[in-house]
């Protein structure tokens, strides 16, 4: 065998494919920003104009009701009458999913703004790297028509995800696991346009203005001990995800017995709206601005208040997901997480709080995303300290244990229905 065979590209090449991937990468943040925008002006409308019109009150809990069932039938008809349906059913494909016709972008977009204006407890990941992914198929098709449509959709998906975590190393780690296993050549020639892309989506973002995850947590000091306690947070963290994830498909399923879209969209709306009674405004929405509030307020939350946040929002997110809803469950997971961490720090003896968040958010995101390396990424993330990666490091491995064999909080369609996953 040549010892040459097995290169990959030279510098070059790797020079010529970062254009494009720029290009990407900076478009991702531009249209990440602009769906955030836009469902930023509809909850507004929807949660402090139109109740100030109606004089009605901004905290009432039966307003909750109201606006998430009308945002369930809403999701509904654009589920039943637009082209395309909505896109790919986010309950059942990864992130890179098959790229969409142009036909079907404005009915994904009006789905993903709906619910997430709405207070529907999913993130925008799922439907906004479609939206990605379709026009960058189209742009490189113009640019550099070479270049393999499955390559095209991993570039697409590290600039959306450098863009919403605001950092190429998400979309790093989320895609090794996908591109490790690839014959012939570097890892790192492979990342190389996608990092690229996550580089520019991420810079873009902040220069626009994009959220932070910057949660100001006290600095961590490690000690021996929080090797035991961390490791325990995670396990709950990650049991927890487990328990939600094996509702997930039972949940789906039922869901679909209702038959038509307008149905089972408009009953998820409203068991969303109940739920939402339960736990108050701070269950509602993708979990970002949540995350911040609960951080900033937490002494006002008991552990009994923390448990039933956690019960509410992973239930929540369960019917949000299999009601037809299009959204990702990464961003309510990294709050569901932090809210295992407030309940660590507050059942466990001198846990610190940037660890004990670091360490729910970490076994969280493992259960919901099956990924070990975006799970650490997570909870060094939202901790903001890489003092808690080391015991991180150690603290997945019996969350690991936990999720190995455990349902994936994905449905599985049968393989005539399901559309293939890159």
């Amino acid at each position: 065998m040549d010892e040459h065979e097995d290169r990959g590209p030279g510098p070059a090449q790797l020079a010529r494919a970062a254009v494009p991937a720029l290009l990407i990468g900076a478009a991702s943040a531009l249209i990440l920003f602009g769906a955030d925008e836009l469902a930023l002006l509809l909850e507004h409308w929807w949660w402090e104009t139109l109740p100030h019109l109606l004089g009605v009150e901004e905290d009432a809990r039966w307003w909750i009701v109201v606006v998430l069932t009308i945002t369930g039938a809403l999701v509904g008809l654009v589920l039943w009458k637009a082209p395309g349906h909505g896109g790919h059913d986010t309950a059942a494909v990864e992130l890179i999913a098959p790229p969409l016709p142009l036909r079907a972008l404005p009915g994904v977009l009006a789905a993903l703004v709906l619910g997430l204006a709405g207070g529907v407890s999913l993130g925008p990941e799922g439907p906004i790297i479609m939206i990605g992914a379709a026009l960058a198929v189209l742009a490189y098709r113009w640019l550099a028509p070479a270049v393999p449509v499955t390559a095209v959709l991993v570039i697409a998906a590290a600039g959306m995800l450098g863009a919403m975590l605001g950092t190429p190393v998400a979309a790093a780690l989320a895609l090794t696991g996908a591109l490790g296993g690839v014959k012939g050549g570097h890892l790192w020639d492979r990342l190389f346009a996608p990092l690229v892309a996550a580089g520019a989506g991420a810079a873009m973002y902040h220069l626009l203005g994009g959220v932070s995850w910057d949660m100001g947590l006290p600095a961590y000091e490690p000690a021996w001990v929080d090797l035991l306690t961390a490791s325990v947070v995670a396990v709950v963290a990650a049991l927890a995800g487990v328990g939600a994830a094996a509702l997930f498909t039972p949940a789906w399923r039922l869901s679909r017995r209702l038959g038509h879209p307008m149905v089972y969209a408009t009953v998820g709306g409203l068991l969303l709206g109940l739920l939402g009674v339960v736990g108050g405004h701070i269950t509602l929405f993708k979990g970002a601005a949540e995350t911040a509030e609960i951080l900033a307020d937490r002494d006002q939350y008991g552990v009994g208040a923390l448990i039933l946040i956690i019960v509410v929002k992973l239930v929540a997110v369960v019917v949000a997901g299999a009601s037809g809803f299009r959204g990702g469950r990464i961003f309510p997971a990294l709050f569901v997480g932090v809210v295992v961490g407030l309940l660590g720090h507050a059942l466990i003896p001198g846990l610190p709080l940037a660890m004990a968040v670091a360490a729910g958010v970490m076994g969280m995101v493992l259960a919901i995303s099956r990924d070990g390396w975006f799970a650490i990424f997570g909870g060094v993330l939202v901790a903001g300290d890489v003092a808690t990666l080391a015991i991180l490091c150690i603290a997945i491995l019996p969350a690991w244990l936990v999720v190995t064999r455990a349902p994936h909080m994905l449905v599985r369609l049968p393989e005539q229905e399901r559309a293939p996953v890159v």
